[in-house]
């Protein structure tokens, strides 16, 4: 593959599969990294035959993570760009929240993206180029009610963007975060129709942000253009947060 591969994790659906979709549109090459292989996936499989791919990454199993990114650059080579959007969201209280729950959501959203960058930049270091987004979250700073512990894993997300910014400047890569506002994914079935709504009315937009508003933000940040921008987070949300 070319200098343009973006390795994508969870890009089969939601926001990775919007992302994914519009960076095959402006030809990249792509590796999907999830647990699943979901039927939109397939169907971009076969309209872009040969410039995107499927490879199994389970993110809750943390010790398979260096195995894996060894593989996937020896088999499909060094990727221009990593976008850490893979996560998980357990709705609920923290008093009554099983620690399972949280051990798992801090597992995937942190732990396991941490572990992905090392190895994966390792490649880009020898490269001398590349490009890091992690996809983060307005709840990250505006909080709410039964997703602290997401809240938690996400502004995590923050403080490791600025930090490994200053690491990797040095070897031209930028490392920079997506914040998405509510959109009309899988991530957000557990809002009712009746808040989205309220959410929306007191958006400066007085709408939702879409995926596809949210995969262009990010497609930018890969772009030449945006080749001076790292460390920073960009908030894609309608207004929500203004």
């Amino acid at each position: 593959m070319d200098s343009r591969l973006v390795f994508v994790t969870g890009g089969g659906k939601g926001l990775g599969l919007a992302i994914t979709r519009l960076l095959l549109k402006e030809g990249y090459s792509i590796l999907v990294a999830s647990r699943i292989r979901s039927e939109e996936l397939s169907e971009l499989e076969r309209q872009y035959e040969g410039c995107v791919f499927f490879d199994t990454l389970d993110m809750s199993q943390i010790s398979d993570i260096h195995a894996w990114c060894t593989a996937a650059v020896k088999n499909y080579g060094i990727p221009y760009a990593l976008i850490n959007n893979s996560a998980i969201a357990h709705d609920g209280v923290l008093g009554t929240m099983h620690e399972s729950q949280i051990i798992e959501t801090i597992t995937v959203n942190v732990t396991a993206t941490i572990l992905l960058t090392k190895y994966l930049s390792r490649s880009m270091l020898r490269r001398g180029e590349g490009r890091i987004v992690n996809v983060s979250s307005i709840i990250a700073n505006t909080g709410f009610n039964g997703l602290s512990v997401y809240a938690a894993s996400k502004s995590a997300m923050t403080g490791f963007t600025k930090s490994l910014a200053r690491e990797l400047g040095k070897a031209n890569i930028t490392v920079n975060a997506l914040a998405p506002g509510y959109m009309a994914t899988a991530m957000t079935e557990g809002i009712n129709k009746a808040q989205l709504d309220q959410i929306a009315r007191r958006s400066a937009l007085r709408r939702l942000a879409s995926s596809d508003e949210a995969a262009s933000a990010l497609v930018y940040l890969l772009s030449d253009a945006a080749s001076a921008i790292t460390g920073t987070t960009i908030t894609v949300d309608a207004g929500n947060t203004a």
